[in-house]
């Protein structure tokens, strides 16, 4: 419900404000246009909601902090002008830039993803705003498209400074407790984990930024924000060509630099980041790339994150209704949830309660309860129910301060494994694979496969997604590689022929001639491999065609009998016609012709002369 006080629509604030008219409305504040009267100007003013500003240290951290923000003169930030609380209304408020354009959010609902020019070219200025903030000893802690303005005359601007950094420093009101400060989608693993931020966790939130402009979508998502919240402690930010192939190398490399979980491995800055945004937009800019205008003229100041990107302890009336959350989840959630539980009143104390044996979300309800925060870990464990407690540290009936750290460890339940996609890989890294989730293979066998390379894994038996113990074993099929056809028989054709039978059949083919007596010349004679051979497909086959018969060399006869040379030259295949000279005749070859050593086809006819 809306307090009455912020129906402030036609009032004057402080006597110089006039409020005109309402633009959005969200979880912190409510935001409206505004006549500066004394300046004779439009503004945005942002007004705290009653609830928090009722609360006199949030009120005295909020203000501080908006000082803090209206020191950051960067062209890419959203200025500060003024801030104050309304004696006629009571009401807080902010005072900001005017801004006519439209939020990255909505450019990119009306045209989708942008490309990598357009990307890098919103992201610099940005980073540069982030790196004013940073060099100043500020976090923004909620960097989103909602937050990225882009006017119409293209300047780009980042808003909302200072607002969230002033909740998390303050003690928690009733209307704050429990809720984890930024937007879910883009918040960095510490500060689900912890509830901490730095300059690194505004990095992390650029890079999901980063991602998002180029893909279309945040990298994590889930059916809640506590299950988006698991994911950034748990799973990498993938690379963005994952989702948009032809994305180059340059800009997969800033995305996973950049949302790296380790927060030691990012870009320890927003500088850093600019530098090796700036190095990749000279590698990849083939020219001049504007950025997405808007479309029309809209007053932009972004509102805070929804209900549905906030996350909050369930009240105890409503346990009954909860939703039961797998352990995984639940422990990063009360994580992210309680992180705030440090907001109490610092100097009194509390006993740490017996949770032993209780659900996570019910031990995490309690410790709260006694103004304590709670930091979730998890192992495995044969003997106390999955989700249950199996310790804490501090140990029960332990006093410590308000706010202090109780350490949860929490069972995971018998230890269990799921057996990996094996299915492609080669038997080594399946081997590692298997062993990195404490399985190991088992039996192994080959069999032919005509889509699975030679070598790499068919199938395992268990099929992969299998929960087991540790130390199962799991049979692995392994590719023999496509099964061997045979050679069709192709002798007796003619090579055309011959050819089209074998591509027919899976091969290609390479050609040969040889001589043959009983094959005529241009019929095939034989295939290398021979007919009926084993071979893969696509192996190379030679056709042997025949060129007839062999030619023969016409032997030297002379001085030889005539029955001898006559009997030689018909087991030559060569035609023999004698002639004789003189009276008395010897049977002597003198003379022949053709003449020795010639070369003739078979059935030529040698005449010798016989004296």
């Amino acid at each position: 419900m809306t307090d009455a006080r912020e129906n402030i629509i036609g009032r004057t604030l402080d006597g110089r404000y006039r409020i005109e008219s309402l633009v959005a409305r969200g979880g912190m504040a409510t935001v409206y246009v505004a006549n500066d009267l004394r300046l004779r100007r439009n503004v945005a003013v942002k007004v705290m909601h009653t609830s928090l500003a009722e609360d006199p240290e949030f009120v005295h951290r909020f203000e501080r902090e908006a000082h803090a923000a209206a020191q950051l003169s960067n062209p890419h930030v959203v200025a500060v002008h003024d801030q104050g609380r309304d004696d006629a209304t009571g009401v807080v408020y902010l005072v900001m830039e005017y801004v006519v354009g439209r939020t990255v959010r909505e450019i990119m609902a009306a045209r989708g993803a942008l490309t990598e020019t357009q990307a890098l070219a919103v992201l610099d200025p940005v980073l540069q705003a982030l790196a004013a903030a940073h060099d100043a000893g500020y976090v923004h802690r909620d960097v989103k498209p909602e937050n990225v303005l882009i006017g119409d005359d293209g300047r780009i601007k980042v808003t909302d400074f200072g607002l969230a950094r002033a909740i998390v420093a303050s003690p928690m009101s009733a209307a704050t407790q429990g809720v984890l400060i930024g937007t879910v989608a883009y918040l960095s693993p510490e500060q689900v984990n912890r509830g901490f931020a730095d300059a690194r966790s505004d990095v992390y939130g650029a890079g999901v930024l980063l991602y998002e402009l180029l893909s279309g979508q945040v990298p994590h998502t889930g059916e809640t924000p506590l299950a988006v919240a698991y994911q950034h402690v748990h799973n990498d930010v993938p690379p963005p060509s994952r989702t948009k192939p032809g994305l180059s190398q340059a800009i997969d490399t800033l995305v996973e630099r950049a949302t790296r979980r380790d927060p030691m491995e990012r870009f320890q800055n927003a500088r850093e980041f600019l530098s090796a945004v700036r190095a990749a937009r000279a590698a990849i800019d083939q020219g001049y790339t504007p950025v997405p205008m808007p479309a029309q003229h809209t007053l932009i100041i972004a509102d805070e994150p929804q209900q549905h990107d906030t996350m909050a302890m369930p009240r105890p009336e409503d346990q009954t209704k909860r939703r039961k959350w797998p352990v995984g989840i639940a422990a990063v959630a009360l994580v992210a949830a309680l992180a705030g539980a440090w907001y109490v009143t610092f100097g009194t104390h509390s006993t740490v309660p017996n949770v032993l044996g209780q659900q996570v979300v019910a031990a995490s309800e309690q410790l709260v309860a006694a103004s304590l925060v709670v930091a979730v870990t998890e192992e495995w464990s044969k003997s106390v129910p999955e989700g249950a407690v199996i310790s804490t540290s501090p140990v029960a009936d332990t006093s410590l301060e308000h706010g202090s750290t109780v350490t949860v460890l929490v069972s995971k339940g018998p230890e269990r494994y799921a057996v990996p996609d094996l299915v492609g890989n080669l038997l080594a890294d399946a081997k590692n694979a298997l062993r990195d989730v404490k399985l190991t293979v088992g039996k192994t066998t080959y069999a032919y496969d005509e889509a699975v390379p030679a070598g790499r894994i068919i199938a395992s038996t268990p099929p992969s997604g299998t929960i087991l113990q540790p130390r199962e074993t799991i049979d692995l099929t392994i590719s023999k590689g496509p099964a061997p056809i045979p050679v069709p028989d192709v002798r007796g054709r003619s090579l055309d022929a011959a050819k089209s039978a074998l591509a027919g059949a899976g091969f290609t083919t390479s050609t040969s001639s040889a001589y043959s007596d009983s094959v005529k010349a241009g019929v095939v004679v034989r295939t290398e491999p021979g007919a009926g051979a084993q071979l893969q497909r696509n192996s190379n086959v030679t056709i042997v065609v025949s060129k007839g018969p062999a030619p023969v060399k016409v032997p030297d006869l002379f001085k030889m009998s005539r029955s001898k040379a006559e009997s030689l030259l018909k087991s030559l295949g060569l035609k023999v016609v004698v002639k004789t000279s003189g009276k008395r005749l010897l049977n002597i070859v003198q003379d022949q012709n053709p003449k020795a050593g010639a070369v003739v086809p078979r059935g030529t006819t040698v005449t010798i002369i016989v004296v």
